[in-house]
């Protein structure tokens, strides 16, 4: 049984930062690629970030600048640095891990998300 468990989230005022983490735990191979997503309230889930197992990184115009994925292959862990956040970024934070098995098969796996508010 693999778990997807996303932390971190919370209020924060526009400007602020809010560091989010998801560890993966389980019967896994390997994990590739990782990463976020986010939905706002009316809004459909969007991709915020993505990172392989050897460490490039993609990111959504949006957060270019301000947010920073990073992994702990180690750990089976990734996290988002936020910085410099705007009311727009409130959203639940979903973590994204695609896992890959001996076989080469590879399943989706999803976090329950966190909730992130940004307001003064």
């Amino acid at each position: 049984q693999v778990q997807v468990v996303e932390s971190g989230g919370g209020l924060v005022q526009p400007g602020g930062s809010l560091r989010l983490s998801c560890a993966v735990s389980g019967s896994i191979f390997s994990i590739n690629p990782m990463a976020w997503y986010r939905q706002a309230p009316g809004k459909q889930r969007e991709l915020v970030a993505t990172i392989t197992m050897g460490g490039s990184t993609n990111y959504t115009d949006s957060v270019k600048g301000r947010f920073t994925i990073s992994r702990d292959n180690a750990k089976n862990t990734v996290y988002l640095q936020m910085n410099s956040l705007k009311p727009e970024d409130t959203a639940s934070y979903y973590c994204n891990a695609v896992g890959v098995f001996p076989s080469g098969s590879r399943i989706v796996y999803w976090g329950k998300g966190t909730l992130v508010t940004v307001s003064s």
